[in-house]
Formats: structure tokens, sequence, C-alpha cells
């Protein structure tokens, strides 16, 4: 291209950990600043500043996407013990994640890549699952304490009258133990409800919602009774007219059925079902590495991401010094959405055209037979070439000129 693509507005950009960081600086330099002015707010995410900034940094980066509508983030360390050890770290920080989808709430949505040359591991599955991941409360804002001694504890809910409206009796502890109390509100579960009808009528696909009502009386059934609500008020004839259909049922009667499904479905979870559906499904269509993944708030905020980690295993090797073959195809797709998010959202249309002949350029790269490692055994390319991450961002850039 002769001239850069202008950008209105910025787009709010949160840097990250290990090998993905890595990738991140690559994937700017060869695929999106010769062809786009980029303008971004940055904010380093990375986990030595998020410790540095006591986490506020995090915070920042939320209310960044408030103010500007779009962001994009690379993958980030969620530390555990191990990692306060290498780190050094003041404390075992909560996850980025979690902690940018409670100040945003909202749903995040995650779809596959789909190339032709990688068959999904389900034979039966011929199009796309996407997941519908809700993005507040649950586990994710939980609160735990290490019991270390006999004694009972007990759920307690008191008004702002002060008056005790419950106590209820958890267990009764003989000896050592741990508790955890989770919650979420109506308003972030209506919203929930309300992005995925609102998307599976975009698509035209079924939407199917699953909880375990069976077990969690009062707490899966208030999603499951506020979806049925919603549902028969706003969404009913809508759905009849589309010609799609809605159903509630059991977690694990919709894994029954998934499997044996050709795909094609929106699949809402709750926040930790999500959290682990979606990486089952993106593994079963190919590699975790094939999986978009955004965070659409109903205030109409767009935090776009990869849907896997920070490549740790690969980021050991690079720091050694040897060549690393790591797949950068969810973190490109996560800076194409929210790229095309943000040349919808500035009228801007070069923007919104680039952003997709980038995803056509990768695709075709793979379905050529230039891989990364991690797809050798999966692509069924006629001629496979497995290249670095860093060869193959090159090859992708030279294919890509062709479509612009």
């Amino acid at each position: 291209m002769s001239k850069l693509i202008e950008m209105k507005t910025p787009l709010v950009e949160m840097d990250g950990d290990e090998m993905t960081r890595i990738l991140w600086k690559m994937i700017k330099d060869i695929l999106i600043s010769p062809y786009v002015a980029l303008k971004t707010e940055y904010y380093d995410l990375g986990l030595k500043e998020r410790d540095n900034t006591d986490d506020k940094i995090t915070h920042e980066s939320a209310e960044a996407i408030k103010r500007y509508g779009v962001g994009v983030k690379c993958a980030t360390i969620t530390p555990n013990a191990d990692r306060v050890k290498e780190y050094d770290l003041k404390q075992m920080w909560k996850s980025p994640n979690g902690t940018i989808r409670s100040i945003l709430d909202g749903t995040v949505f995650r779809e596959p890549i789909i190339v032709n040359t990688i068959k999904p591991y389900v034979k039966s599955w011929k199009k796309p699952i996407v997941i519908a991941r809700h993005a507040y409360g649950d586990i994710y804002k939980n609160v735990e304490y290490k019991v270390s001694e006999p004694g009972k504890a007990e759920l307690v809910f008191t008004n702002n009258k002060g008056e005790e409206l419950c106590r209820q009796s958890i267990h009764e502890f003989k000896g050592e133990g741990v508790l955890m109390a989770m919650h979420n509100v109506d308003k972030s579960i209506a919203s929930f409800a309300k992005s995925c009808f609102n998307y599976a009528l975009d698509k035209k696909i079924d939407l199917w919602f699953s909880a375990k009502d069976t077990i969690s009386k009062i707490y899966d059934a208030r999603f499951r009774d506020i979806f049925n609500q919603i549902y028969k008020e706003s969404y009913e004839n809508k759905f009849k007219e589309a010609g799609i259909t809605y159903f509630y049922t059991l977690i694990d009667d919709v894994v029954a059925r998934v499997v044996k499904s050709e795909g094609g479905m929106l699949w809402a979870c709750k926040n930790y079902d999500g959290d682990v559906m979606s990486d089952l499904v993106a593994t079963a269509f190919g590699s975790l590495a094939m999986m978009t993944s955004v965070l659409v708030s109903p205030e109409g905020y767009f935090e776009y991401e990869a849907a896997h980690g920070t490549v740790q295993k690969h980021y050991y090797m690079y720091q050694k010094g040897e060549k690393t073959s790591t797949n950068p195809m969810a973190t490109i797709f996560a800076w194409t959405g929210a790229l095309r998010k943000r040349g919808e959202l500035d009228g801007i249309p070069e923007l919104v055209n680039f952003a997709n002949k980038l995803e056509i350029a990768c695709i075709e790269t793979i379905d050529g037979g230039i891989i990364t490692k991690d797809l050798a055994e999966l692509s069924e390319a006629a001629n496979k070439n497995v290249v670095t991450s860093e060869e193959w961002l090159h090859l992708t850039a030279k294919h890509l000129d062709t479509l612009l």
C-alpha cells in the first residue's frame, strides 16, 4: 500500500506477558504498522508492571476502554504461587481478564477460526460453535478462606437497614478445610441474556443456554428464570420470525448434544463453564490458538483478545535463543477484530476492509500449507511447510500485499 490508513480514535492497547508479548510486537511491526497509521493508548499489563502499580494499571486500562469504546489485549499471566516466586511479586494478583470483565460487565463471545485444511476432531461438526461466556462474578469474584481449626461456617445476609435476613449453616468443620463464597447480580445476568439473544438474532443461529439448576436450585435457577423471562417478553416472536430456536437445559445434557451435533449454534454458559468449554471447543476444532474472543458490554464497549495463554514453554525457549513456532492467529484476530470495530464505529471503510483482508490472508496462508508447528499434524494441506512464527508473519504479509 502506498498510503497508510488513518485512524480517528485510538484503540486501547493492552500489552501482555511471555511469548505472546514477543508475538504482539512482531504482529504490529510486520502486519499492521506497514499498512495502518496505528493510534493507540498503551497500557503495559505485563506482570511486573501490574505488580509495580499494585494492579492499578489493569483498572486504568478498563476505564480507558469505557472512554474510547474499543480495546485489544495481549495474553497475560494470572499468577499462582510459583509465579509469585518466579517474578518476586508483592502478592498473588487476580486475573487481569477477570478484573477487566468485572469493570466492563457484558458477555465474552468465542468462536473458532475455520480453515479448510484443518478438520475438527469431532467428525460431525460442520459449522462453528460459538461460546457465549458470562463475564461477571461467580468464581472470578469469589471470597476464599483457609480453615485451620474446628468451627462453624455460615452464610449471612444483612440488609442496609441492619436487619439480618438470612443465616444458613454451611458446614461444621472438625478440622482443616477451605471455604469459598461467590455471587452474581440480576442486572448482569439480564445483560448477559440480552447479549446472547441479540447475538443469536444477528447471526441467525440457535441459542442453547446451560446451567445446573437441579443442584443449584437458587443460584443457577436464577440464571434460568431471568433468561426465560426476557425471552418470553422480548425475543420469542423475533426468534420465530428468524427461524431460530432458544432452549435451556442442564449443562451435562448440552455437552452430550453438542458432541452429536453438526455445530452452528451459540452455546451460552456461566462464567466458569464458559472458560472451560471455550477451551474444549477451540481444541476440538483444531487448536486453542485458533479461537477468537471478544467481550461485548451492555454499553457498547468492545474488548478483543486471544482465548489462549502466554505460551510459557515457548517463551523459555525464546529466552535461550531457540527458534520458536508459535501460532499467532488468535492474537492477530484480536487485532483485526478491534481494528474492524474501530473502523465501523468511526466510519472508516478502509480500516474495515484492511481487517477483513488480513484475516483472509491468514486463513489462505494456512490453507496453502504454510503453518506453525502446532498445526503440523492437524493440517490436511497437500504440501506442508512448517515455519517459525516470524517467517509465518512475513509470508502472510507477502500474501496480504497481493490482496490489497
